[in-house]
């Protein structure tokens, strides 16, 4: 029988890979330890700032990618058989990783576009990192399954930044304020969801209670995850 083993590439940020691992506990169906996914975290706090370097462009985002691609070949050599990364900034780096490995990246954004799509949904708002809305890649995924990304006005981007570096990557719970203000812009640009398009706004989400308006593409990653390690699932929480 086939040994399945989930490689977490994480540490971008720490509690955000924490929370990850809970997402997948929490939506495995088992009863013993043995019945849980077999992973192997590697939380790798030194990976240079994702959003900086692809701002910054040049060496910077070659760093990183060699670095993503060094931890990647690590779990695969590990034994792990699919690769999970709980970082939406990250997978601006993940398909030329892919072409380096021979097991599979579960691809956060990917998933949640094509979840999005197959619930009906047609205008979702999209929360999330600089370095994520300024290369697109929300954007892309969702027009290639046929629905329209939106992002945030300058002035609630501004705010969703504060709330993922001035509040969860400094420790804290999070401003419920800010993410009031951030639901209402979207509101008023006539989106019919939200997604949460940062691992730190995960983090943020397990703290504070939000509406059902809003997808948290790290727990459709948890998942993916369970189901790619072939585990059964406690709660089919999307489809």
């Amino acid at each position: 029988m086939k040994q399945y083993r989930l490689g977490v590439l994480g540490g971008m940020g720490p509690q955000a890979t924490n929370t990850f691992y809970q997402f997948v506990i929490d939506r495995t169906a088992a009863r013993s330890d043995q019945e849980h996914v077999n992973a192997l975290i590697l939380s790798d706090s030194d990976m240079p700032d994702r959003t900086a370097a692809i701002l910054s462009g040049g060496k910077a985002q070659d760093a990183v990618f060699q670095r993503l691609l060094a931890d990647a070949k690590l779990l695969e050599q590990a034994g792990c058989t699919c690769i999970a990364v709980p970082c939406n900034t990250s997978h601006f780096f993940l398909d030329r990783v892919q072409e380096y490995i021979g097991i599979p990246i579960l691809h956060m954004i990917r998933e949640t576009a094509r979840l999005l799509a197959a619930q009906g949904l047609k205008r979702p708002g999209i929360l999330a990192t600089d370095g994520t809305i300024r290369t697109g890649l929300y954007q892309k995924e969702c027009s290639a399954a046929g629905i329209q990304a939106v992002i945030p006005s300058p002035e609630a981007q501004k705010l969703v930044m504060s709330l993922i570096y001035d509040d969860v990557k400094a420790g804290r719970d999070g401003d419920p304020q800010k993410f009031a203000a951030i639901h209402e812009d979207l509101l008023s640009q006539g989106c019919d969801c939200g997604v949460l398009a940062c691992t730190e706004l995960s983090v943020f989400a397990d703290k504070h209670h939000l509406p059902p308006f809003y997808t948290d593409a790290m727990a459709v990653l948890a998942q993916r995850a369970v189901e790619a390690c072939h585990k059964p699932l406690r709660h089919i929480f999307i489809k």
